[in-house]
């Protein structure tokens, strides 16, 4: 039986975990956050969140399949990225099986399986003997719709916000011209129907032409708080409203900080162990002209943030609504 058949029929079997209830605070401010942002975390399988996110005595082997059920009950957290899907492509059965745990209103940022914009394989062991070699898949528009677009879009339907396309820093870029004349051509290949978000981590291909080619290719930017980016706000300056609409927001370290290091001084993510206010309040002030403009939003966070991703959300959700009202 394959595993994502097992994954099914184990959430059909057991109950459902028990969710740390949220407190008044936090129902207020779901209550006045705007209807159409949606905050939450990158992944949901931490320990460190018993107590904050699920119940105290739950399992931490029952989170990476059922934890969702417990996560989708917060009122502030109405989102979360798979990113599991990044290192493999996942399969209909277990994507339904996530859909199955969340309300309606929830929606699921899923990244593509780095086959799609992997120019060239890292010199990591995991890559075994492709290590260093070029990528044959590379913006192979009809091997991310196979394996990505469909059955994300089919399992996930109405609950998936978008299909995420991260990019890393491009050992051999070509000039960003040339970079952003094949995104565009990888991205008007795609399914239609589907949002498609691209992120960048490498800010000598963040151009005009990668903005023109996100607007003809029907995506949009992935703004990220990123150590080797530029700041949100900037960001948002330089992109059209076609290819900020929706608002997809990622907020994953300080500037500067190295992404390793975070894990090890972070763990085990269980409390807010470094503020990061101006990235907080940057991100805020661009979700709060969003919904002002009936944009959807939608945001994510990691854990290397400022050290527990659900704690960022609530505290962000506090900014946003201080910024809406001003």
């Amino acid at each position: 039986m394959s595993p994502d058949r097992q994954a099914a029929l184990f959430e059909l079997q057991t109950p459902a975990l028990e969710a740390a209830p949220a407190s008044a605070e936090h129902r207020e401010l779901a209550a006045r956050l705007p209807p159409d942002v949606r905050l939450g975390t990158m992944s949901w399988s931490f320990a460190g969140w018993r107590g904050i996110v699920y119940g105290r005595s739950v399992p931490e082997s029952a989170l990476s399949a059922r934890g969702l059920e417990a996560y989708g009950a917060h009122p502030l957290l109405g989102a979360v990225e798979i990113d599991r899907s990044y290192y493999e492509p996942l399969g209909f059965e277990l994507l339904a099986a996530y859909a199955r745990q969340v309300p309606e209103r929830f929606r699921f940022l899923v990244k593509a399986h780095e086959g799609c914009s992997v120019q060239r394989f890292p010199m990591h062991a995991r890559y075994g003997s492709k290590r260093g070699e070029l990528n044959p898949l590379y913006l192979d528009a009809a091997y991310a719709a196979e394996v990505v677009v469909h059955p994300v879009a089919a399992a996930l339907g109405a609950k998936l916000g978008a299909i995420l396309f991260q990019f890393p820093p491009l050992r051999e870029a070509p000039e960003p011209e040339a970079f952003a004349a094949e995104l565009q051509g990888f991205l008007s290949r795609l399914p239609r129907g589907v949002s498609y978000a691209v992120e960048l981590r490498d800010a000598r291909l963040f151009t005009p032409a990668y903005a023109e080619a996100l607007v003809a290719g029907g995506a949009v930017h992935c703004h990220n708080a990123w150590s080797a980016m530029p700041d949100v706000l900037a960001q948002a300056k330089r992109v059209p409203p076609a290819a900020r609409r929706p608002l997809v927001v990622r907020w994953l370290l300080a500037r500067g900080e190295r992404y390793d290091d975070m894990r090890e001084r972070f763990l085990p993510f269980d409390r807010i162990a470094r503020e990061d206010t101006p990235v907080r309040s940057a991100i805020a002030r661009l979700v709060a002209k969003a919904a002002a403009n009936h944009v959807p939003v939608l945001v994510t966070i990691n854990n290397k943030a400022e050290g527990c991703a659900p704690e960022s959300a609530f505290r962000l959700a506090g900014a946003i609504v201080e910024a809406n009202a001003r």
